[in-house]
């Protein structure tokens, strides 16, 4: 995702993905001592965002209100709230339901990393004033680092190591990875001039629908867990 504001973005440190990870667990750990725990999917994003988090939420006209064509969502510091382009209105458009999820985990990504770095003093607790505007405008286009880390949050947070691993034993009956070798021929015939990528997103949808987010983000978790691989490896036990 991307961004765009008439006032520079403050620049983050670099967090490695332990980090990330961690502290996606933390805010699942968080909300189930509040709220009872999570152990199956899918994960509720919307709750962590309006119940613990206590973050206001709005669909709007985010693309025209901003004048970008690829806005996915906005973070307001100042005002505790969140926006999500209206375009990804599950009750409207069902099949946008997993990038609707998404959008939400990814601007509480930004709450939970970045808002420090919109305080004038940290000791104070005193917010920078903007006049109204978000701190970040999310747009798919931006692989800036700030977008990076949220996705990465957003990605454990919807789909905890532990649990993807849960439901992959669950459906394939073992941990072990899938190779898209391993299914490219039997998909062959229905999914002829495909991309590798759209066969694997096609392959993992039983799990992406389980855990409610799209194939291509349950893709690249399973990519990033090593439960599917682009090509088969060898293990020597």
């Amino acid at each position: 995702m991307n961004r765009s504001s008439s006032k520079p973005r403050p620049a983050v440190p670099f967090l490695p993905e332990k980090r990330i990870e961690d502290e996606a667990a933390l805010l699942l750990a968080e909300y189930a001592e509040k709220h009872g725990p999570v152990s199956v999917p899918p994960i509720p994003v919307d709750e962590i965002i309006e119940l613990h988090l206590e973050l206001a939420f709005e669909l709007a006209d985010l693309q025209q209100m901003f004048q970008l064509p690829d806005v996915h969502g906005a973070l307001w510091v100042n005002e505790r709230r969140v926006g999500v382009d209206q375009s990804l209105d599950p009750s409207l458009y069902p099949q946008k339901l997993g990038r609707f999820r998404y959008t939400l985990a990814h601007e509480g990504a930004h709450w939970r990393l970045h808002r420090p770095y919109y305080l004038k003093d940290p000791n104070q607790g005193l917010l920078v004033a903007y006049a109204g505007k978000p701190a970040y405008i999310c747009r798919s286009s931006d692989k800036s680092p700030a977008e990076w880390q949220a996705d990465f949050f957003a990605a454990n947070l919807l789909m905890p190591r532990q649990m993807v691993y849960a439901e992959w034993q669950a459906w394939r009956g073992d941990v072990q990875p899938v190779a898209l070798d391993d299914f490219r021929s039997a998909e062959v015939a229905r999914t002829n001039g495909c991309t590798d990528e759209e066969l694997m997103e096609d392959f993992c949808r039983p799990l992406a629908l389980k855990f409610e987010v799209s194939p291509m983000a349950m893709r690249i978790r399973l990519e990033q867990l090593a439960l599917m691989t682009r090509e088969k490896v060898n293990l020597l036990f």
